[in-house]
């Protein structure tokens, strides 16, 4: 490995551990004045390396919605639960996970909408959603905001994009069936 080669996949791990949230590798090749290919190539390889099962690390580099970052390993899941401190990791209601589903499967929705899906009234359920950053205002239809899920949340469920959401969404019903708005 050359030293230019070397140097960059340092740095790329530097930035990697400061980040808060995935950058883009457009981004990463910008900051280390190095082309884009040679940063995607150094990411796919560190991927790989880490996640090597021959020898398994706490941590793993992945890619989500273009974007990168490093996690905490799946395969110490466990422990990472045991040692969050009760109540940093509080779990969303029965309902949050209902509206969520609803929201990840048909966004854009308005609440009104993910209101007629789910039977009761979302109100509070959207703000608390939106508080954790798992969705976010993504435009207006008719005078009514429209929400969809953010890059928060495709992280905590692991996804790189929502096409990789399992399939669901032919047991929910059309928006086109509920409010006659359709997409």
């Amino acid at each position: 490995m050359e030293t230019s080669d070397v140097h960059t996949r340092g740095a790329i791990e530097a930035i990697l551990m400061v980040v808060d949230e995935p950058v883009p590798a457009a981004d990463l090749a910008a900051a280390l004045d190095v082309p884009e290919d040679a940063v995607v190539a150094t990411l796919g390889r560190l991927r790989d390396e880490y996640a090597d099962p021959e020898a398994p690390r706490g941590f793993e580099l992945r890619e989500v919605d273009g974007r990168w970052r490093v996690y905490s390993s799946r395969l110490y899941a466990d422990a990472v639960g045991a040692f969050v401190v009760e109540g940093q990791s509080a779990r969303l209601s029965q309902a949050a996970l209902e509206t969520l589903a609803v929201v990840a499967y048909r966004q854009p929705v308005t609440r009104g909408q993910v209101s007629q899906v789910r039977g009761v009234n979302v109100d509070s359920v959207m703000k608390t959603l939106s508080a954790r950053g798992l969705v976010t205002e993504v435009g207006e239809i008719g005078g009514a905001v429209q929400y969809g899920t953010t890059t928060e949340f495709l992280e905590r469920l692991g996804l790189a994009s929502l096409d990789d959401l399992p399939e669901l969404a032919p047991y929910l019903p059309d928006l086109a069936d509920i409010d006659g708005e359709g997409r």
